[in-house]
């Protein structure tokens, strides 16, 4: 068995993923400078929030959860990888446009579940329309996943992570030639976002093909290959969709709000995936395949030191990165976004959501960290199980804190659901054996990750303080120097108390 390089996988997924995320701050940018928190920005948000709400069912759920330990296992024991993937093509093309038809017609239905708020001003017709265009997105970003997941299986991970930079390119390409051309900006913005779907599917799709697959759809059949993929995709389609019931309580929540809820929600949840994006993606997508491949070899030592690794990768990145979020959002906020027609008051409503957003962002990553322990293991019940629990404390908080604190109450309660569902995956790997625990080096330089993020959480609060008067001036370069020294006084105190090691560093690289 060839294994899978984590940490190179970790870097050439995680520097492609920052750089979609980097240009989708430009894109959002765009947005909210042309269109700010006005009718047409919370259409789009819910237009395009519709197939990426499909998307995690047939991608996150079917494929990256079911498909790819079955694919990796196959590739291991060197079987008919080939054909498996071309039933699964075959059968998940036919379903999605099956999908399509259905919800282009059903789209006025579609819109009320999204966001009920809408209904009787011009943002439901809006929506509607705006959702019909955008919907077919759904056909090629999930047949993207695919052959994504297939390249990921097959330790080529760069294709796959660069896709995605094409829609952020696409979606702004067409902003600013339309802002040029003098013609409606909105209505460019939701005609790119089906072109740009076509553009990932192909350059995946030609990756794959240059490895040897280069599938071709027939008529579906069902295999007994395919009966599995299905009863495993099963649990795991369901914990996507109450992952989906939990971002609908939020917008309904935010659309029955004050105007531009659903914009500050949706701006505050693209600052705050940027670190997870970058590492929690990153994680996710090269964990389990090795993790599967690992399994299949019965290497639980190798199982444990990646599962650690991941783990320690994850806080090292993500629990600096949250106390920023939570420290100094308001800046940030402002640099980003805060231009053209979305105000002053409308970065600072965003901010607010961002706070909360980064208590939880620890708990999004360590989730990808946690869930392919069991999917590895095929196990995607146990996961759906727990999910539903962290639905409900969802819900009851959204809906009850709604009266109180408006739209931060979906925040909140995204919040509290994913520290819930991390501690539920937690306790649930005891029952797993050795290959789950957490060695001595993680046991050990956890505390000191969390004493370096605190020390560099009052550094970067003392230099906002500082150079507040400045912002007026030169909001980027103050921004920029917090930024930049926050990093470098975060890494300098990891370093000074052992939370990381150059040495650990050049051994990782060197293995690969």
């Amino acid at each position: 068995m060839k294994p899978i390089r984590l940490i190179k996988g970790f870097v050439t997924v995680g520097g492609w993923t920052l750089m979609s995320r980097i240009l989708g701050f430009v894109r959002d940018a765009l947005i909210a400078a042309f269109l700010g928190a006005g009718p047409a920005a919370e259409a789009f948000v819910v237009a395009f929030s519709l197939p990426n709400m499909f998307r995690r069912f047939f991608a996150e759920g079917t494929l990256n959860v079911a498909f790819v330990p079955m694919f990796s296992k196959k590739l291991a024991a060197e079987e008919n990888a080939k054909e498996f993937a071309e039933d699964t093509l075959s059968m998940l093309a036919s379903i999605l446009i099956a999908l399509t038809l259905v919800a282009t017609l059903a789209m006025p239905f579609l819109v009320s579940a999204m966001a009920a708020g809408f209904i009787g001003d011009e943002r439901f017709d809006l929506a509607v329309g705006f959702g019909r265009i955008a919907f077919p997105y759904i056909f090629f970003i999930a047949l993207s996943a695919l052959f994504a997941g297939i390249l990921n299986a097959s330790g080529k991970f760069a294709a796959a992570a660069a896709a995605p930079v094409m829609l952020n390119i696409i979606l702004s390409g067409a902003m600013l030639g339309a802002a040029w051309m003098g013609w409606d900006v909105s209505k460019a913005l939701i005609w790119s976002v089906p072109v740009a779907g076509a553009a990932q599917l192909y350059v995946v799709w030609h990756a794959a093909a240059k490895i040897g697959f280069n599938l071709r759809p027939r008529m579906p059949r069902m295999t007994p290959e395919l009966k599995s993929l299905l009863i495993l995709a099963g649990p795991a389609a369901l914990a996507g969709g109450v992952v989906q019931i939990n971002l609908l309580i939020g917008r309904q929540v935010a659309s029955f709000g004050e105007a531009g809820a659903l914009q500050y929600l949706n701006l505050a949840d693209r600052l705050y995936q940027l670190p997870l994006g970058v590492v929690a993606i990153a994680i996710g997508v090269v964990l389990l395949p090795d993790l599967s491949r690992r399994l299949q070899a019965n290497d639980a030592v190798g199982a444990r030191d990646a599962s650690n690794r991941a783990m320690e990768f994850a806080l090292l990145l993500t629990v600096p990165s949250a106390v920023a979020l939570m420290v100094v959002p308001e800046p940030l906020i402002s640099f980003l976004f805060q231009r053209g027609r979305f105000s002053i008051e409308d970065a600072h409503k965003t901010a607010l959501a961002v706070s909360i957003y980064g208590m939880g962002l620890p708990a999004f990553v360590m989730q990808k960290v946690l869930q392919p322990l069991y999917f590895a293991r095929e196990d995607t019940k146990t996961p759906f199980r727990f999910a539903l629990w962290a639905m409900v404390i969802n819900a009851v908080v959204a809906v009850g804190l709604s009266f109180a604190i408006g739209y931060l109450a979906a925040a909140v309660a995204t919040t509290l659901a994913a520290w819930t569902m991390v501690w539920l995956l937690w306790r649930g790997t005891k029952g797993m054996g050795e290959a789950v625990s957490a060695d001595a080096r993680l046991r050990a330089r956890t505390p000191r990750i969390l004493i370096a993020s605190a020390l560099m959480g009052g550094y970067v609060y003392g230099v906002n303080i500082l150079l507040a008067p400045v912002y007026d001036l030169s909001r980027g370069l103050a921004v920029f120097i917090m930024v930049a020294s926050g990093i470098a006084v975060y890494f300098a105190a990891a370093y000074a108390i052992g939370a990381m090691k150059l040495s650990d560093l050049k051994a990782a690289v060197k293995r690969g």
